[in-house]
């Protein structure tokens, strides 16, 4: 009788981990399908990065007393910020840049200046993909960087 109890008795660790791979799965899908899949997530971790790095321009010139300068190129694709940050945005997203023209380093880049008191210049990038968008807006008084869903532009 207390042989047949044991045999009966729990759960094997085979069983347990085949239970955890089914909800880990589950979950990756859920959170797939709410963020509108990978290239959701990839577009909105590409915008997260760049209103980081906004914001870290605004602590630079707040830190150090001068004005730091967040440059964007939406036609190679590419940002600097001040401490040699500097990234790529990936080739599926489009990129628009709305901001000051007195700051803009060259034809086609545009520029967001950050001034040692916070306020900056201001402007807008954003991001889209296939009908969804991200703004990130800079505003010019405060120079706050938010993160918005946004409607894509033309």
């Amino acid at each position: 009788m207390t042989a047949r109890r044991r045999s009966q008795a729990g759960v094997s660790l085979l069983e347990m981990l085949l239970v955890v791979a089914l909800i880990a799965a589950a979950s990756l899908l859920a959170a797939a399908a709410f963020s509108g899949g990978l290239k959701g997530m990839e577009l909105r971790a590409t915008a997260k990065e760049i209103a980081a790095e906004l914001r870290f321009t605004r602590t630079r010139a707040i830190a150090s007393g001068q004005p730091q300068r967040f440059v964007i190129d939406p036609v190679a694709r590419t940002w600097s910020a001040p401490d040699d940050h500097a990234g790529e945005i990936p080739e599926d997203l489009q990129v628009r840049f709305i901001g000051a023209r007195e700051v803009q380093p060259r034809e086609g880049e545009g520029a967001v200046m950050f001034f040692n008191d916070g306020a900056a210049t201001g402007g807008r990038i954003q991001l889209s993909r296939e009908g969804a968008a991200w703004n990130v807006d800079v505003a010019w008084l405060t120079g706050e960087v938010t993160l918005a869903r946004a409607e894509p532009g033309p």
